[in-house]
Formats: C-alpha cells, structure tokens, sequence
C-alpha cells in the first residue's frame, strides 16, 4: 500500500524560512515525479514544485522560483521543500503527491496526473 506522508509544517514570520518533508513508501516504480501542491481556501490548488526520480529534473512554479528549493533522498524516497522568504500569500496546505506520467509531460502542475497523495500539513506566513 502506498503511504505519503508530509512534515514540517508550521506557522513563520514573513520573510522567514521553513522546510518541509515527503516520505513515501510501499511504491515500487523506478521512474516517477514527486511533487508539492498547495490548497488555500478560495483559490485552486496550485502546482509548487516537482522532482523527477530518475534525471532529477525540477520544475518551479513562476511564484515561487528563487525562493523555493526541492531536493531528494532516494533510497528513503523522501522530498525536501526548502522555502525562503516566505510571503503570507504562501500560506497554505502544502501536499505532496506522487505521478507515473507527470515527468513525460511539459504540465507537471496538473493535479489529475498525480496518483497518490498525501494528507497535507499547514504552512502559515503571518506576522
């Protein structure tokens, strides 16, 4: 069965930092893409970020390029999400998600390619 769990959520002061984490197990496929997605209350779930498990390619969302960094473990198929200078505006449920497609296409950011996905954890940016 596989399981995505998400970590390091919390509350930060505008322009702090904060890092999160993705493991995922029980997923057995050598080439896939793990990325971060972001729900906020009244907006669409947006594509953050993703990571590629066999080139390493990454992929940055245009509002977050500069500030946010993914890397990954792979023998513990765990994702990093390394965020600096954060905004309020990036508050939000941050989920990671898991694809067997996403990284042959040029639309990672599309939710409906994502098989698995973890419950989420809480990003506040507030002062």
């Amino acid at each position: 069965q596989v399981q995505v769990v998400e970590s390091g959520g919390g509350l930060v002061y505008p322009g702090g930092s904060l890092s999160l984490s993705c493991a995922a197990s029980g997923f057995t496929s050598d080439h896939y893409t793990i990325a971060w997605f972001r729900q906020t209350p009244g907006k669409e779930r947006e594509g953050v970020t993703c990571i590629t498990s066999s080139a390493g390619s990454t992929y940055y969302a245009d509002s977050v390029k500069g500030r946010f960094t993914i890397s990954r473990d792979n023998d513990q198929n765990t994702v990093y999400l390394q965020m600096n200078s954060l905004r309020p505006e990036d508050t939000a449920v941050y989920k990671c998600a898991i694809s067997k497609i996403a990284g042959s296409t040029t639309n990672w950011y599309w939710p409906v390619l994502y098989d698995y996905w973890g419950q989420g954890t809480q990003v506040t940016v507030s002062s």
